[in-house]
């Protein structure tokens, strides 16, 4: 059985029998896995709250047939300012999903880590704010090779204008949508992502109720 470390960032958790849980994780040099918490659920010393979504980890990790087994995770950063507001909540989550559902197993991007790492550091420090969403969507979708066609009926040019400077400023905060556009950048943005997903984002709903 080999060993390795991980920096990775808690995507979801999942209870896995009596005593166990499955963290999901997007790594910045492995890309997304799954690793087998063995009793997480029961020891609270083991992991000393590590084990938190949004979570961002080192991890170590025992390599061998079947899924990882975390031995160890020593926390970089929980992101404190997040867990606070429900509106920062339900757009980590959108953030993670998003991730989780969009990208294959152990396929390291150091891009997408970064963008996740920095819209998860913008949350913890600024409101919540419809407009970083749709940077971070647009530029999810780039990294990943999913870039919609920014020219389609229904969206106005400068809402194609604000979304192609998404793409190319790399800062949130950068780029402001009007309240009047961010309907229209959704013309474009969901249907794109929607495109790769096999059923709808939970995350979403959430976040319509909060209005972000």
């Amino acid at each position: 059985m080999k060993n390795a470390e991980a920096e990775g960032i808690v995507l979801r958790l999942t209870d896995f029998g009596e005593a166990d849980r499955i963290v999901t994780l997007f790594t910045l040099e492995q890309g997304k896995l799954q690793g087998v918490a063995r009793g997480a659920k029961r020891s609270k010393k083991r992991f000393a709250g590590a084990l938190e979504p949004f979570a961002h980890l080192k991890v170590q990790l025992h390599l061998g047939t079947g899924l990882p087994t975390l031995s160890g995770a020593d926390i970089l950063g929980i992101f404190p300012g997040i867990r606070a507001d429900l509106a920062k909540i339900g757009c980590a989550a959108y953030a993670c999903e998003l991730v989780e559902r969009l990208t294959p197993e152990e396929e390291p991007s150091p891009r997408l880590f970064r963008l996740l790492y920095c819209y998860l550091e913008r949350l913890n420090d600024a409101p919540a704010s419809p407009s970083d969403r749709r940077f971070f969507a647009v530029n999810l979708l780039k990294i990943l090779g999913y870039q919609p066609e920014l020219q389609v009926r229904g969206v106005s040019e400068e809402t194609a204008s604000l979304l192609a400077r998404a793409m190319q400023t790399g800062r949130f905060g950068a780029v402001v949508f009007p309240d009047v556009l961010l309907r229209e950048a959704d013309l474009l943005l969901n249907p794109a992502i929607d495109l790769h997903l096999d059923r709808e984002l939970k995350s979403l709903a959430f976040l319509k109720e909060c209005g972000v």
